[in-house]
């Protein structure tokens, strides 16, 4: 099994002056990268949780005013409608991927919306030590966040909607309830990847183990490891010593931007979990995306859940094409 958390071999893309941007993973991103992407709509919101257009990212200027003569941004029935997450840098590099896998055989981009509320990333503390006595006084004005972003992709006419972003997917099942398009989930989509691997046992008598490493709260973990055990995997944990010693330290050297320090924090977790005889480690988490640089040998034991939600994403969308043209 050739596993699926690798740097994408992009070609380098171009910001609105048309200087080119170096694809890297190794490094964060700025959120002042401008994409041109077409067709794309950024949307924002204020303080106050309001959508608004993102004018210096949207990629035409009488988008909202077609809106609301024809009550659709976009027509297409392969559209697809994006939550932005936590983080800014995860959800352009989910973007990139859509981009540039639907793109590398010659097809046009899928048509999509990308709805991005940096209000999210202050209602989901990164550190996980936080998490705990912060996450319940957050949740409910997150999931009525993430359920506004939902519901204006409705209405902007896509025909399905994703979330990339760990953090919001332990309020999948609130944010989804109701919706009236095709809501894909990351989980399911690994999950569902993974058996079709038809994955061999690594000591006799067992089921394929998968390793799932994360930086969040239980809710996250626990989504993830109901997917796959539902998938009829074993799901090994960090113990909690581990944990401490390893995955929360790692989180406090990346904010203070230790990369070295949290590369081996992070690489000393994955051995522990191959050491225990899983056959894969998900990496459950937006912190680690790009932690380890590219060739490095963990990495080809590793998997990122978003890319299998991008390729189900690219699959729904192709499918609903070919159905509409038939």
């Amino acid at each position: 099994m050739t596993m699926s958390f690798h740097t994408l071999n992009c070609p380098p893309m171009f910001g609105s002056n048309g200087k080119r941007i170096r694809t890297r993973y190794t490094t964060r991103w700025s959120p002042s990268m401008a994409m041109q992407l077409s067709p794309i709509i950024l949307l924002q919101s204020d303080e106050s949780g309001k959508l608004h257009e993102d004018k210096k990212n949207s990629s035409s200027g009488t988008a909202l005013t077609r809106c609301k003569s024809s009550n659709h941004l976009l027509g297409q029935a392969n559209a697809v409608g994006i939550i932005g997450g936590a983080s800014v840098f995860s959800t352009l590099i989910f973007l990139e991927k859509l981009v540039w896998w639907s793109s590398k055989t010659g097809e046009e981009c899928i048509p999509f919306v990308v709805c991005n509320d940096p209000n999210i990333s202050r209602q989901l503390p990164f550190h996980p030590a936080k998490c705990k006595n912060s996450i319940h006084l957050n949740q409910d004005t997150l999931v009525e966040n993430l359920r506004s972003k939902r519901v204006f992709l409705e209405q902007s006419g896509v025909h399905c909607i994703v979330m990339p972003c760990h953090k919001s997917h332990a309020w999948l099942v609130e944010v989804s309830e109701g919706c009236s398009v095709p809501f894909l989930s990351a989980g399911v989509c690994v999950a569902r990847e993974l058996k079709e691997a038809k994955l061999k046992p690594l000591e006799a008598g067992s089921n394929p183990r998968i390793g799932l490493l994360g930086a969040d709260t239980a809710l996250m973990i626990g989504y993830y490891q109901e997917q796959l055990e539902r998938q009829g995997f074993e799901v090994v944990l960090l113990d909690k010593a581990t944990t401490e010693h390893t995955v929360i330290p790692a989180i406090v050297a990346l904010n203070r931007k230790d990369m070295e320090g949290a590369r081996n924090l992070l690489r000393i977790a994955i051995q522990v979990l191959l050491v225990r005889a899983v056959n894969c480690v998900i990496l459950a988490s937006d912190e680690f995306l790009g932690v380890l640089p590219r060739g490095d040998p963990l990495l080809k034991k590793c998997v990122d859940p978003m890319d299998a939600l991008a390729r189900s994403t690219l699959r729904w969308a192709k499918s609903t094409d070919q159905k509409v043209h038939k």
